[in-house]
């Protein structure tokens, strides 16, 4: 009887490491491809936030870099020549393939975007990264491409030129449109809705080892949010109490509060390792 049971440890424990090394390893960075010339008061983002307090604002996508050839965006910046980024002010623009090129990884190599939201400072970068398969809510995307445009809808943020390129790389086959909440859309990387700061936006857990990341991008617009557990001002989210109920649920599914990264709060540059001026490693 001893054989068998040892024969049966010894399969257990071969299975154990073999699904083990299937799960890929993930690095996560943050990349700053623009940022604002000055600083804002923190009720621009924050409702109910102080008019007294300033907040420095960066323009942000993370690379999700893993161990088995996906090199996975969140969100794909803009192009400085956008007419919403020029009326925004941007300054110290780099375009977003020149950050991620920084990192040793070309353009032609990012095999998939996850589109928090089809805003122009997150969506209108897209067309840098051509091999790149688009994920974005099926919400999301139909709001953004159909009922937007219809009168008395809100298109704020939006911008002509992006839903046709998104139109016509859907045409193409490459985007895939995600229906619904806390969907693991590639091994070791899931989508959460809930914060609707756009029609059905979404938020992406990274699991890093034992670490899991949430890049809320703008789900959280800046740290005062999610530390006061306040929401964005009413052009920022469609549900002032989803917004909120995001920030909470955040909490639980992050490994560590640090692990939850906002959209454009600059102090995320100070809580990580710093590869250059425009890029930190959270893991």
């Amino acid at each position: 009887m001893i054989k068998p049971f040892i024969y049966l440890i010894v399969f257990l424990f071969a299975t154990l490491i073999a699904c083990a090394q299937k799960q890929p390893s993930y690095q996560v960075y943050a990349l700053r491809y623009a940022s604002l010339a000055k600083k804002n008061p923190v009720s621009d983002w924050v409702a109910n936030g102080p008019k007294n307090d300033s907040v420095e604002i960066y323009f942000m996508v993370w690379l999700v870099k893993g161990d088995q050839g996906k090199n996975i965006l969140v969100d794909a910046g803009c192009d400085k020549d956008l007419p919403s980024a020029i009326n925004f002010g941007l300054t110290n623009y780099t375009r977003p393939d020149s950050v991620v090129m920084q990192l040793g990884i070309k353009p032609t190599d990012i095999t998939d975007i996850i589109i928090t939201h089809p805003h122009w400072d997150h969506l209108d970068g897209i067309g840098y990264f051509p091999n790149a398969q688009v994920w974005i809510q099926k919400d999301d995307y139909n709001y953004f491409v159909g009922q937007a445009w219809q009168k008395e809808q809100n298109h704020g943020g939006f911008v002509k030129n992006d839903v046709l390129q998104l139109v016509e790389r859907n045409v193409d086959g490459r985007v895939t449109l995600v229906d619904g909440d806390n969907k693991e859309i590639i091994p070791g990387i899931k989508v959460y809705t809930g914060s609707r700061h756009t029609f059905n936006s979404q938020y992406v857990g990274v699991q890093s080892g034992t670490d899991r990341i949430i890049i809320a991008s703008d789900n959280i617009w800046v740290y005062y949010s999610l530390e006061k557990l306040l929401p964005a001002p009413s052009y920022g989210t469609f549900d002032p109490k989803g917004y909120v109920n995001a920030m909470k649920r955040m909490k639980t599914l992050a490994s560590q509060p640090d692990y939850i990264i906002p959209g454009h709060d600059a102090k995320l540059f100070s809580k990580f390792p710093k590869v250059n001026n425009d890029i930190i490693r959270i893991k």
